[in-house]
C-alpha cells in the first residue's frame, strides 16, 4: 500500500469517529439535560527520513535538515461541551433543573454511580413492597447526598424542593437532599447513554480530582443551585452541528478521492512494459 493510502486510511477512520459524534449530538438535541461533544485534531506521529549528513550540507538553511513525511490526522481531544442550556417552565413539581453549568444530579444504573442534568423525575412503586421510589425518566433511582435511594411512603403527597436540593414532602418523616456533584475535571467523564455520564472503567485517577460532593456535611450544600417546576433543554446547536457534519463529510471525500487516485497511478505503474 502506497504511503498516500495509508495516510487517506488513518484520517478517514478517525474522520469517522468525529462523524460518530456529531451524529450522536443531533439525536439527542431534544433530550433533557444532554450535553455535547466537541472534537478537535492533531497530526499522527510524523516519519523523518535523515537524508543529509549535516546541517553544512545547507548553508543558511532555516528548517531542521532531513525529509518529514506525515500519516495522518487522528482526534486529538473529544471534549464535554458543560455551557448551560436553556431553561423551560413545566408546572410539574418532580421537575427540576440545575442552573449552574457544572452541577449534575446522581443516579443509579444497576448499581452504577452515573451523573445526569435531566431532572425530570418520577414515583414508582417498589417491587414486592410498600412505597414509592424516586426515579428519573429512563427508571435509574435517583440517589441522596449519601448514595442511598430515594424511597416515599405510598400517601406521600405535595412534594416541594427549593434551590439547594432539599427535597421536603407531606408523610415524609425525614427531609432529603438531593445527592449532587460540582465536577471540576469534565475531559474524564464519559457518555453512559443519552444524558447519562460516568467515569470511565479503566480510572488512572481519584474520583476526587473529577469531582466534588455538594453535601450538607462537608459544608457545601449552599452551592447547589437549581429550579423546581423546570427542566434544561440540551445545549446542542443545530446548525453548528449541521456545518461541522457538512465539513466531515467533505474530508471523508477528499481522503476517499485520494485512495482512488492513489489506486490508479498504482495501476499504471503496473501497466508498464
Amino acid at each position: 500500500m502506497s504511503r498516500m493510502m495509508t495516510t487517506a486510511a488513518n484520517t478517514m477512520n478517525q474522520l469517522q469517529k468525529q462523524f460518530d459524534i456529531i451524529s450522536h449530538n443531533i439525536s439527542n438535541s431534544q433530550t433533557v439535560g444532554f450535553k455535547s461533544q466537541n472534537t478537535s485534531f492533531a497530526e499522527l506521529m510524523v516519519q523523518e527520513i535523515n537524508n543529509q549528513s549535516s546541517e553544512k550540507a545547507e548553508m543558511g538553511r532555516l528548517t531542521p535538515i532531513g525529509i518529514r513525511q506525515g500519516v495522518g490526522a487522528k482526534i486529538a481531544k473529544s471534549s464535554l461541551n458543560l455551557q448551560q442550556g436553556s431553561l423551560k417552565t413545566t408546572e410539574r413539581a418532580l421537575d427540576i433543573a440545575f442552573t449552574e453549568p457544572n452541577q449534575f444530579l446522581k443516579v443509579s444504573d444497576s448499581g452504577a454511580l452515573r451523573f445526569t442534568r435531566n431532572g425530570a423525575l418520577y414515583l414508582m412503586p417498589l417491587e414486592n413492597q410498600q412505597g414509592l421510589q424516586l426515579v428519573n425518566q429512563d427508571g435509574h433511582a435517583v440517589l441522596d447526598e449519601n448514595n442511598n435511594r430515594i424511597v416515599f411512603p405510598d400517601n406521600v403527597a405535595n412534594i416541594q424542593m427549593n434551590n439547594h436540593g432539599h427535597l421536603t414532602a407531606e408523610g415524609l418523616a425525614n427531609p432529603v437532599n438531593l445527592g449532587v456533584i460540582e465536577v471540576k475535571n469534565p475531559q474524564f467523564l464519559e457518555q453512559k447513554g443519552d444524558s447519562l455520564l460516568g467515569l470511565p472503567d479503566a480510572l488512572g485517577v481519584n474520583a476526587e480530582e473529577i469531582y466534588t460532593d455538594l453535601t450538607e456535611e462537608g459544608g457545601l450544600r449552599g452551592n447547589v443551585s437549581m429550579q423546581q417546576q423546570a427542566l434544561e433543554n440540551s445545549n446542542v446547536d443545530i446548525g453548528l452541528e449541521l456545518t461541522n457534519m457538512m465539513l466531515t463529510q467533505r474530508a471523508l471525500q477528499f481522503q476517499s478521492k485520494s485512495i482512488s487516485i492513489s489506486d490508479q497511478m498504482m495501476g499504471i505503474v503496473n501497466s508498464i512494459r
